[in-house]
């Protein structure tokens, strides 16, 4: 990532963590499996988020690690449209496949650039910036959707604990939380670009 090391930092812990979530979340027994599908997308995104917001200052960006980024989205992408007859949220797994996929070849596209003005071309300049206004209409569409399930009233009594085990995984305002907060990290990354 080629922004301030701090907000580098922050995408990698946030991205990260809803990743090992949505694994946590892929592996646990009782969900369907569309949900463990759905789930394993958002893993893949969230971890390889992580690892492309590490701060290029931390760690010297390999040459080959941006032709394999591009390969793995681009197949991610391409398994999303395939399942997208069955579940509309795989098409924003496939563009969000596809602003990975964006993103790892930026760097390379302004390495070509650099002997004329190090500015990026105009079509990578307009598909960022269509990414960046679907990334933050999707995070204000997605995340209003969690304030009512948290202002719901909860169905475990206040003098009953809630039950320890692998349950609390499937609930939906997770689930939500996690997909606002990997769009969050998108559009930090967008910015970046």
């Amino acid at each position: 990532m080629h922004g301030p090391p701090l907000v580098g930092w922050l995408t990698v812990a946030l991205c990260g963590a809803a990743g090992a979530l949505c694994l946590l979340r892929m592996r646990v027994r009782g969900g369907g499996r569309e949900q463990r599908r759905g789930a394993g997308g958002e893993a893949l995104m969230g971890l390889g988020m992580a690892a492309m917001a590490v701060p290029a200052a931390t760690l010297k960006p390999q040459p080959w690690a941006a032709p394999v980024f591009a390969a793995v989205f681009a197949a991610a992408a391409l398994h999303a449209l395939l399942l997208a007859r069955g579940d509309r949220h795989h098409l924003h797994h496939a563009v969000g496949s596809l602003a990975m996929v964006h993103m790892a070849l930026a760097p390379a596209h302004a390495d070509h650039a650099e002997g004329v003005a190090a500015q990026p071309a105009a079509g990578a300049t307009v598909l960022t910036g269509l990414l960046l206004a679907y990334f933050a209409v999707y995070v204000l569409r997605t995340g209003v959707g969690i304030v009512p399930l948290a202002a719901a009233p909860s169905p475990v009594s206040p003098a009953a604990p809630a039950a320890a085990g692998p349950g609390w995984v499937h609930r939906p305002e997770l689930a939500t939380a996690c997909r606002v907060s990997m769009g969050m990290g998108m559009f930090a990354m967008l910015l970046t670009v």
